[in-house]
């Protein structure tokens, strides 16, 4: 197994976890359940040290996809950026969670807040993550790229467009 299969391989859990993790977060203030909030925020911080590596790997993906027909240039750079962002929400959101877990072992009182504040940071983490895997599997999936562009390019690695027949 190499980086780049690292990355595929990887890149599912930091939006599928995070997905979970706030959803069990919410439930777990909802209920008022200590074990539930805090069985979440272990998933999330697990799911911040998952989206290290995924971020790291995604270089050299990108050097492997970038040449390939049908692979724009804009395409990577949109995921890229969305990335660079989702590492950060989603690191401040392990440390929230890593802090709440702390807090609630401590028995602090403050640790009720430090779970909702960290179940807000998971809904924007896992926002953020969605959307840079909605990114990044339009750099290979055609199918799923906006507008006509899926249609156009759909079997044609040149990426001309196939032309339409007239209904004569």
């Amino acid at each position: 197994m190499n980086t780049i299969h690292l990355h595929l391989l990887l890149n599912h859990f930091p939006v599928i976890g995070t997905m979970v993790g706030s959803g069990l977060l919410l439930w777990g203030i909802i209920r008022k359940q200590n074990n539930i909030k805090t069985a979440a925020a272990a998933i999330l911080f697990i799911m911040a040290l998952v989206a290290i590596p995924v971020y790291l790997t995604g270089e050299p993906a990108e050097d492997a996809v970038e040449k390939l027909p049908g692979v724009a240039a804009s395409m990577i750079e949109q995921h890229e950026a969305a990335a660079t962002i989702a590492i950060w929400i989603m690191g401040i959101t392990g440390l929230a969670a890593l802090v709440a877990l702390m807090a609630y072992w401590q028995k602090k009182a403050a640790a009720g807040v430090i779970f909702t504040a960290t179940f807000i940071l998971s809904a924007l983490s896992f926002a953020a993550m969605a959307r840079t895997g909605y990114y990044g599997g339009q750099i290979r999936h055609t199918e799923i790229r906006n507008g006509n562009t899926a249609v156009q390019n759909a079997g044609n690695e040149t990426g001309e467009g196939k032309k339409e027949k007239d209904d004569d």
